[in-house]
């Protein structure tokens, strides 16, 4: 980045372990502290952000799994599970709120008895297109503050970052 940035709190916690630790390598903790704490005011703001279509953020998730799945809006919860890393326990709750808000419907999966299919509703679909397209309009605005070039090469850093992460095993 080009522009001059003020100093923020990252970087006043980095000054006080360099102050108390001098010999400690501190980049690493700069930029993961500024990814965290991005991470964590970017979830605060799309959590009431998608609270103004009924959705909570993880409800958004599951919404959001069904509605890219394309017509008819139709998965089971063992594809929604899988799309999301969630564990079946995991994805009854958000099931059981979706469909007790209208967004969604169970219904019997036609090739297998024992299973259930999960049908995104045409108020769940409304929804969950207002809530995406308000999602992505705030993303675009807090990248505002990078030109063109600045935001492809974050993407690429990003992305090259996060394929280090995909192939460990968490634990």
């Amino acid at each position: 980045m080009t522009d001059a940035v003020e100093p923020d709190a990252v970087d006043r916690i980095t000054e006080q372990w360099h102050r108390e630790l001098p010999d400690l390598p501190l980049e690493s903790m700069a930029i993961f502290g500024r990814i965290h704490r991005i991470s964590t005011k970017l979830g605060e703001r799309l959590h009431r952000l998608y609270a103004q279509y009924g959705i909570a953020r993880n409800e958004f998730d599951v919404l959001s799994a069904i509605r890219r799945s394309g017509e008819p809006f139709t998965l089971s919860p063992k594809e929604i599970s899988a799309s999301l890393m969630l564990s079946s326990g995991g994805l009854t709750g958000r099931l059981d709120k979706l469909e007790a808000a209208g967004f969604i419907e169970r219904l019997p999966d036609p090739a297998d008895r024992r299973g259930l299919k999960v049908r995104m509703t045409e108020q769940g679909r409304e929804a969950i297109e207002a809530a995406a397209r308000a999602g992505v309009e705030f993303h675009a605005e807090k990248l505002s503050v990078l030109n063109a070039e600045e935001r492809r090469q974050l993407d690429a850093l990003l992305r090259k970052l996060h394929a280090n992460f995909e192939d460990q095993p968490f634990g």
